[in-house]
C-alpha cells in the first residue's frame, strides 16, 4: 500500500504535495551532508510573542507539518525536521490590547521580549508567558516539533558566528534593504540593533563596523553618547528582514511558509540569504485571515479566535480541516464558521475507505490523520448525530441545559446512547452547550405563525399524534414534506415551509432537516413545541 500511495502522491494536486515537490526538486537525491550522508531537510516556523498566540499562528505549524509528511511519503521516509523558532529577542513595539497589567508593558517598550515581566504575572518575561501558550497547544495537538528562542540563541553565543558574518557583509546588506526604505527611514538603518548598555532597549540607531571579526560596533546611545560595544552574546537584535536571513543559513532551513503580508520580506531576506552564503528556503505565501468584520486579524488588537476559543466551541479535528482548505485564498476566521467546520471534517473523514487513492490524497482528513505521524487512522467512522442538528436540540432546550439531558435526548437517536461508547460525540455535546449559551441562546426568538402557517403546523401535530415513538427520521421527514407541499398551505416553495418550522418552533432562521429533529428530540415533545407555536 505504501507503493501504491508514493506512486499516487507523485502527481496529487493536493497542496502539501504540490509543495513537497519543491523540496523533490530541491534535493533530487534527498539532503546530503559533504560525506553524501543523507541528512534531515529542516522545516521552519516563526512566531513573534508580541501578543498572544492566536489560530493564525498554529495554522503554520499545521500546515508545514502536513508539507513535512507529504515530503516523507514522496520519498519513502526521507528523515526531516520541524523548528518552531520564537523571534522573543524582538523588542515590544506596541502593548497588546487583550492583556493585563498594561502599565507594566508600557514601561518596558522598546525591551527585548524576553527581557519584559510577565503581565500575567506566571513566568519570567512576557515572551515566556506567550511562549508556553503556544507550546502547550502544539503538544496537545501532538506535533513533533522542536521548540527554539531567539533569545537562548542570542545570549548562548551560538549566534555569534552567524552576527560576525553579518558585519563582514554589513555594506552589501545595506545595498539590499537601503533602496527599500522611505528616505528618512535611510538615515537611521542598520542590519544590526544594538541593546544599550544604559536603558536595555533595542536601539533604531545607525550603526558603524569596527571590528567584524571580533563583532564590535559603534553607535550613539539613548542618552547621546558614542559608544563600542560587542553584539555578540544578547548584546544586540538584528533587524527583522537580516534576522530572517541570519536564521535560514545559520540554522540550515529548507522550507517555510508565511503570510502574504511578508511578500517582501521574503524577496529581501532571499537575497540577505544569498549574501551571507546560503540560500533561501522553499515556501509558500498564503492568505491571510480575516475577522467577522473582514478585517486582518492582528495578535495586538486581539480581533482573531484564540486556541482556547475554538477548542471551546468546536474540536481539534474541525480547526485542523479548516486550517487545510484552500491555503492560498483568504478565509474569515470567527466562531460563527465552527459548527460547519466540525460536521465538514466528519463528512470527508466518513468518505475515505470508499474513495480511490488519488481521492483520498486530496481528502483533508487524510491528511490530518498523518499529522503527528500515525498513519493508523483510516477515516469511515461518521458521527451518529451531526454538529448542526446537536446545536438545535441544545437550542431548543434552552441555556440553561446539560449534558446529562442532552444525552437523554440522544437515546431518541442513537444506538447504545451512553457517553463512554460515543467519546467523539459527548465531546462535541459539551462544546455544543457552551456554543448555545454564548451564541445561540440569547439571539433565539420564536414568532407567532401567520396567515395559513397556523393550519400546516396543526396538520403537523395531526400527523404526528397518529405516528409511533420510534418512527424513523425519513419516515418524519416524508410527513413534513407532504405538509409543505399541499397547495391548501399555500406555500410556493418547499423551503417557505422549514423556513416557517424554523422560526416557530426554533427560535431560529435557519435549521436542520426535520425529519432527523424530530426523530432526535422526540414526537411528544415536537408536539408540545407546536403547541406552544399555536398558543395551545
Amino acid at each position: 500500500m505504501t507503493d501504491i500511495i508514493k506512486t499516487a502522491a507523485q502527481t496529487s494536486k493536493a497542496w502539501p504535495f504540490e509543495e513537497a515537490r519543491k523540496l523533490i526538486k530541491r534535493f533530487p537525491g534527498g539532503k546530503r551532508d559533504a560525506d553524501g550522508t543523507l541528512v534531515p531537510v529542516l522545516f521552519e516556523t516563526g512566531y513573534g510573542p508580541s501578543g498572544l498566540p492566536h489560530i493564525g499562528t498554529f495554522q503554520e505549524v499545521l500546515r508545514t507539518t502536513l508539507v513535512r509528511r507529504a515530503y516523507e511519503v514522496l520519498t519513502g521516509g526521507h528523515p526531516t525536521r520541524l523548528v518552531a523558532f520564537s523571534d522573543d529577542m524582538d523588542g515590544l513595539r506596541k502593548v497588546p490590547d487583550n492583556v493585563p497589567n498594561k502599565a507594566l508593558l508600557d514601561a518596558h517598550l522598546g525591551h527585548p521580549l524576553s527581557r519584559i515581566p510577565d503581565p500575567f504575572e506566571k513566568f519570567e518575561s512576557f515572551a515566556h508567558h506567550n511562549n508556553a501558550m503556544l507550546r502547550d497547544f502544539l503538544d496537545r495537538f501532538g506535533f513533533d516539533y522542536e521548540f527554539v528562542s531567539a533569545s537562548d540563541r542570542y545570549n548562548s553565543g551560538e549566534f555569534d558566528d552567524a552576527l560576525k558574518n553579518v558585519l563582514r557583509h554589513f555594506q552589501s546588506i545595506l545595498d539590499i534593504m537601503l533602496p527599500t526604505l522611505r528616505e528618512e527611514r535611510r538615515k537611521t538603518y542598520s542590519p544590526v540593533l544594538p541593546v544599550s548598555p544604559t536603558t536595555g532597549e533595542v536601539l533604531q540607531v545607525s550603526v558603524e563596523v569596527v571590528d567584524a571579526d571580533a563583532g564590535i560596533v559603534r553607535f550613539t546611545d539613548s542618552n547621546g553618547k558614542v559608544v563600542e560595544q560587542s553584539i555578540l552574546g544578547g548584546k544586540s537584535k538584528l533587524q527583522w528582514k537580516v534576522d530572517w536571513a541570519m536564521r535560514w543559513v545559520a540554522l540550515g532551513v529548507d522550507y517555510e511558509m508565511c503570510g502574504k503580508d511578508l511578500t517582501d520580506s521574503v524577496t529581501q531576506s532571499g537575497k540577505i540569504a544569498q549574501v551571507l552564503g546560503g540560500r533561501r528556503p522553499e515556501g509558500l505565501i498564503y492568505e491571510l485571515f480575516l475577522d467577522e468584520k473582514g478585517e486582518k486579524i492582528s495578535k495586538s488588537k486581539g480581533n482573531g479566535l484564540t486556541i482556547e476559543q475554538w477548542l471551546e466551541y468546536g474540536s481539534e479535528e474541525s480547526l485542523g480541516f479548516y486550517l487545510f482548505r484552500e491555503p492560498k485564498s483568504a478565509k474569515s476566521l470567527h466562531v460563527g464558521i465552527i459548527p460547519r467546520a466540525v460536521d465538514e471534517y466528519w463528512q470527508f473523514r466518513e468518505k475515505i475507505p470508499a474513495q480511490p487513492i488519488e481521492q483520498q490524497l486530496g481528502n483533508p482528513v487524510w491528511h490530518l490523520l498523518r499529522a503527528n505521524g500515525d498513519s493508523e487512522g483510516e477515516g469511515g467512522d461518521k458521527l451518529p448525530v451531526t454538529y448542526g442538528l446537536l446545536l438545535n436540540l441544545v437550542g431548543v432546550l434552552g441555556a440553561q441545559a446539560t449534558r446529562e439531558q442532552v444525552w437523554s435526548y440522544l437515546g431518541n437517536y442513537v444506538e447504545n446512547a451512553d457517553p463512554a461508547a460515543h467519546p467523539a460525540l459527548d465531546g462535541l455535546v459539551t462544546c455544543a452547550l457552551a456554543y448555545n449559551r454564548d451564541f445561540i441562546a440569547p439571539t433565539l426568538q420564536r414568532r407567532k405563525p401567520e396567515g395559513t402557517e397556523a393550519q400546516a403546523l396543526a396538520a403537523l401535530d395531526e400527523e404526528l399524534a397518529a405516528t409511533s415513538d420510534d418512527a424513523t427520521a425519513e419516515l418524519l421527514q416524508n410527513i413534513v414534506y407532504e405538509i409543505g407541499k399541499d397547495p391548501h398551505y399555500g406555500f410556493e416553495q418547499l423551503r417557505d415551509w422549514f423556513k416557517c418550522l424554523y422560526e416557530t418552533l426554533l427560535g431560529s432562521a435557519q435549521g436542520p432537516r426535520m425529519g432527523s429533529f424530530i426523530a432526535l428530540y422526540g414526537v411528544g415533545n415536537t408536539r408540545k413545541l407546536i403547541a406552544e407555536a399555536l398558543g395551545e
